[in-house]
């Protein structure tokens, strides 16, 4: 069962099972939300806020426990209708506004492979001049498939940000691994609110039922790896990209091209309250990852963010090709994010099938 949501004109969501009608009828640095600035000081600086996720390597044999999703790679979230009012009814405007970015430093990426498997380039198609970091207010689909991303850390509430995906089930939000699970817990209370505007959530605010992420990512935070999806819950009885859009999906694709990057960057000095985006052509890390990088400014809560090559100023169409990572503590004018190869492709597969 189920639970849906709504916004009222009070602002406050309207809570209902699903199938009912609303009276009427919502290392470096890792782009977080608030948090302590000093955890884990000798590795990365994290920008963004984390929640439960579950890993994926290859093609599992699904269990008819959890919705079909072995439970070697996922993690269940609200799955209850209970357990669902309670993330609903936990995240008030307050809470959400106070949020932190989760900012931890690091000097070294422990734990990275040598290289990320690629195959075959594959692109599942969606349903300009450099900018290092501004509001943006080109509208679009972007708007409403870009969101943030709430859930509590270790007793602490923290952000990030997410983008809503086309995919078989209609429910697949993409982030970074970190926000779905970081330093061996998975995160509590996650919720993804599209069109995220001040406050304001006009989509209403969709919980998480499933929660993934790379099994390089899981086993030891490889950064290489720093992917996490979370399939969500419907909401009034429709799906998520159903309401808001799905954004196209590619993995194994060339490096260096023209992206855009978006995010909802909650430190100083941002807010966490506006849609911010980069754009610029993508190098790849000179350093310690095998990620590619893109120069831009924003902070802490931007993490999962999305990237978009073939991205269109006119719709706010695009083909997602990484998210919002890490920054080294050294080089804070570039952000970088990991490379779609194979493993990111099965993780894909693998929440859309949930």
């Amino acid at each position: 069962m189920s639970v849906q949501t709504g916004r009222s004109r009070t602002g406050r969501d309207d809570l209902r099972p699903a199938g009912a009608r609303s009276p009427g009828s919502g290392r470096g640095t890792l782009p977080h939300g608030n948090e302590e600035p000093h955890m884990r000081s000798a590795r990365l600086a994290v920008l963004s806020v984390l929640t439960a996720a579950a890993v994926v390597a290859a093609p599992l044999a699904a269990s008819a426990k959890d919705g079909g999703i072995d439970s070697r790679v996922a993690h269940p979230s609200a799955v209850s209708a209970s357990a669902q009012l309670d993330a609903l009814r936990y995240w008030t405007p307050e809470r959400m506004k106070s949020a932190t970015p989760l900012d931890i430093t690091v000097d070294t990426l422990p734990g990275t492979s040598t290289d990320v498997a690629k195959g075959e380039p594959q692109t599942i198609t969606p349903l300009s001049p450099t900018n290092g970091g501004g509001q943006w207010t080109g509208g679009g689909k972007v708007v409403t498939t870009s969101g943030r991303v709430f859930f509590t850390f270790q007793g602490k509430n923290a952000s990030c940000s997410g983008n809503a995906l086309t995919s078989g089930n209609k429910s697949t939000v993409v982030t970074a691994g970190h926000c779905v699970k970081y330093q061996g817990a998975w995160h509590t209370n996650w919720v993804f609110v599209p069109n995220y505007n001040n406050g304001n959530r006009p989509y209403g605010t969709w919980t998480g039922r499933q929660l993934l992420s790379t099994p390089q990512w899981i086993a030891s935070e490889d950064i290489n790896y720093d992917v996490g999806m979370a399939v969500v819950n419907q909401l009034n009885g429709a799906y998520l990209t159903d309401v808001v859009g799905g954004q196209g999906i590619a993995f194994n694709q060339p490096r260096g091209v023209q992206v855009y990057d978006f995010g909802f960057p909650a430190a100083a000095p941002y807010d966490g309250e506006k849609l911010i985006y980069c754009s610029g052509v993508t190098i790849n890390d000179f350093l310690l990852s095998q990620d590619i990088g893109l120069k831009c400014d924003m902070t802490g809560g931007s993490s999962g963010g999305p990237w978009f090559r073939s991205f269109s100023e006119s719709t706010g169409v695009g083909i997602q090709t990484s998210v919002n990572s890490f920054k080294y503590n050294f080089l804070q004018t570039y952000m970088f994010g990991p490379y779609f190869g194979n493993d990111a492709q099965t993780l894909y597969n693998s929440a859309q099938a949930a």
